[in-house]
């Protein structure tokens, strides 16, 4: 059993979401989660949180139906440049950030031009975790990708929606496989991560976690359950 999930959306996301962070925490509570992180989707995502809503996130409860809550957000990688869609004066409030390509923001280029998105945007210091990078639309060089993360703190995610049958990135077994590969050889920790959207798969990480122990990766570096540990990486750097 593992104690948190730090991808996760509620109802400030839109698609169909429906799930206040209330209710969020209280299904994790019920499933003996410790930890939560609510990750919205950044505003050029349609339909999702605005500059406002990530601001008014400060002033949120911290504990709720004894679970503990952080509050950060899901960013879209805009370019190869690795702009994203909130301004750091916002960024620096909330406790950490996601980096994510969605085809709706970013027009994948090349494996070298994608690889490059994601080396810069892994230098903004509010970046914590690069998510589910191992989709194939977007194909990046790993090894660049675990080298740069080890020296910016970073953390790969194994991500539940992108290995369960409802998923709908294809399939992304090689893809997971290369980033574990190269966390260990690195020595870069991973998260699983659900990616919920609303409380139907909160802290469900059946599938990932199945992929991680086949792959006999170290559980040493899995943060899950090494509550303060994780959130001494996701300290801005």
């Amino acid at each position: 059993m593992y104690l948190s999930d730090m991808h996760t959306h509620s109802i400030a996301s839109g698609h169909g979401t429906s799930c206040t962070i209330s209710h969020m925490a209280k299904i994790a509570a019920a499933k003996g989660l410790k930890l939560l992180g609510i990750t919205d989707h950044g505003p050029a995502t349609l339909a999702s949180g605005t500059p406002s809503y990530f601001r008014s996130l400060t002033f949120s409860p911290r504990k709720r139906f004894g679970v503990d809550l952080l509050y950060g957000i899901e960013l879209n990688i805009l370019d190869k440049d690795g702009h994203v869609d909130l301004e750091e004066e916002l960024l620096s409030k909330l406790d950490y950030a996601i980096a994510s390509m969605h085809a709706q923001n970013y027009h994948s280029g090349t494996r070298e031009e994608n690889t490059q998105a994601c080396l810069n945007v892994m230098k903004n210091p509010y970046v914590k975790i690069l998510g589910h990078c191992d989709n194939p639309r977007f194909p990046v060089d790993y090894e660049a990708l675990a080298a740069c993360a080890k020296d910016a703190g970073v953390i790969f995610e194994i991500n539940e929606a992108s290995l369960a049958p409802y998923g709908y990135r294809g399939d992304t077994t090689a893809n997971n496989r290369e980033i574990l590969r190269c966390c260990v050889r690195y020595q870069v920790p991973i998260l699983l991560s659900s990616d919920s959207h609303g409380a139907e798969h909160i802290g469900d990480f059946t599938c990932a976690s199945e992929f991680v122990h086949e792959a006999m990766f170290p559980e040493s570096l899995i943060l899950n359950n090494q509550i303060p540990l994780l959130k001494v990486f996701l300290q801005t750097r």
